[in-house]
């Protein structure tokens, strides 16, 4: 497993520790609930991700059923 650096310069998402330091910010100083928060946050975008992969499948699925194998007919 790789791991991303702690802070990036190259100008894309903000790095671990800018996100940390604002989970902390927001809990007002509390690092158990910024944790907290932040764990339910990834586990909910965790489960947008599954839910929009499933629905994808899905209508790739019926695309394949509607057209049929490539190459056939």
């Amino acid at each position: 497993m790789s791991h991303e650096p702690a802070e990036r310069w190259d100008g894309r998402l903000p790095g671990v520790e800018t996100i940390a330091a604002a989970y902390l910010m927001a809990a007002g100083g509390d690092a158990a609930l910024a944790l907290r928060r932040a764990i339910a946050d990834a586990l909910a975008d965790l489960g947008e991700a599954e839910r929009r992969t499933r629905q994808r499948d899905r209508l790739i699925s019926r695309g394949y059923v509607r057209a049929g194998p490539v190459g056939r007919g």
